[in-house]
This record gives C-alpha cells, structure tokens and sequence, in this order.
C-alpha cells in the first residue's frame, strides 16, 4: 500500500473510531484461505482432523470452506436462509465434507424479517434495516447458534466465520451470554450500514474480550477481525 492509499484510508475509516481504531491484540501465524473477496485469516496450529467449522453466511462464494475442506479433510457446516444460494449451491459440484443447511443464524428460533438487496443479482438479505437495502422484506427461518449446535450433537466450535449482514451482533451476544466454547472467531462487522455505526462494533469487540477473545487479524478496513480464545 502506497503512501497516498494510506492516507485515503486513513481519512475514510480513522474518523469513525475516533482516531483510535481496533489493533492486533495477540499475535499468531495466521494463514488466509479462500479468495479474496470470500476468505479469511486462521490460525492453522489449533486446527486437527476433527476440528468443527461452522460458516454463518456464505452467499455465492465457499471458497473459504472448500479451502479448508480441501486442506484439512475437516466437515463444514454451512449455513444460510437464502433460496437464491440453495439454487448457486444445486449447480455446484461439492464435497461430502460440505454440509449446507437452509437457515440463518440469527437471535431467536423460529423465522425472522430479512429486507431484500437493491438489486435483483445481489444476493446478500439483512434483518438489519438500512438504506443499503430496500424496503421489501421476506421471512426467512432461523436460529440460534446453540440451538444449530444442539441439533449437530456439538458441545464446541473449533473455527465459527460469520459475514451475516448485521445478524452478527445478536449471535456475539449469545456466545458470550452462554459462554459457547469458540476456539477461533472469524468475523465481517457491518458498521457501515446506516442504522448500526461502530459504536456497536466497540460494544462487541468488548464483550469479546471480556470472554477471552484477543484480535490476531484486522483488516484495513477495519470490517474483518480474527478474533482466537487466549485463555
């Protein structure tokens, strides 16, 4: 990155953090799997044969999945409430590690109120109502991340990706609520959208301390966090 794009970045995203943005608490050997638009930073030395990985939100791109599958031989349970990506996934050649299931995670069970993209070939639906989306709503069912768990026989979650579209508040709130064992949580914030800001993002990010959650990856933008258990 050159001087001039760290200043533009600077300017744009420094000021909505009060010129005190969220930094690298714990340094680990991080690797990036996936593309570049759909992947993200893990820490492999926690990863083994078992591991449980749980993808919350994976639109039109499972190259994080795939890579991790491909890898580690690991199951992935994905999840998303989205018919437009149950049809992507009917034309794509998956493996049996891949495990898709029709549903949100989100901060109740049951079915919740999903506002439609503004354009017809997007694909990414909010329960969080914003002018980044349009006013047309759906009902999509969903549910929380311990209920998911209950019902795939798991007591813990080795590697928990979440780009959700604003739901992602709600399910940091049950984790440490509940104190769900997470070994690594990889995350995309959505402060951006009109009605969230990051003072939310401030509220998670401490709430995920306070549980023993440290940061090992942000992103310039300061959306995407790695976040591993320290204790």
């Amino acid at each position: 990155m050159n001087l001039t794009s760290q200043l533009q970045n600077y300017l744009r995203v420094y000021p909505q953090w009060r010129f005190a943005p969220p930094r690298v608490q714990l340094n680990r050997c991080l690797e990036r799997f996936g593309t570049d638009y759909g992947g993200y930073c893990l820490d492999v030395s926690t990863i083994h044969p078992g591991a449980i990985v749980y993808s919350l939100g994976i639109g039109e791109d499972i190259s994080f999945d795939l890579s991790l599958i491909d890898r580690f031989g690991i199951e992935v349970e994905a999840f998303d409430p989205t018919p437009k990506v149950k049809r992507w996934l009917g034309t794509q050649s998956l493996p049996r590690q891949f495990h898709f299931h029709e549903a949100g995670i989100a901060a109740n069970d049951g079915e919740e109120t999903f506002y439609l993209p503004p354009r017809e070939d997007w694909v990414s639906h909010s329960v969080i109502q914003a002018r980044q989306y349009g006013r047309q709503t759906v009902r999509f069912p969903v549910m929380r991340l311990s209920t998911a768990m209950k019902l795939q026989g798991h007591d813990r979650v080795d590697v928990l990706k979440m780009d959700i579209e604003g739901a992602e508040y709600a399910v940091i709130e049950e984790i440490v609520g509940k104190k769900i064992p997470v070994k690594q949580l990889l995350v995309e914030f959505h402060h951006r959208l009109s009605s969230v800001g990051t003072d939310k993002t401030r509220i998670a990010l401490a709430q995920l301390e306070k549980y023993g959650m440290r940061i090992s990856y942000v992103c310039p933008r300061k959306e995407v966090f790695t976040f591993v258990q320290a204790v």
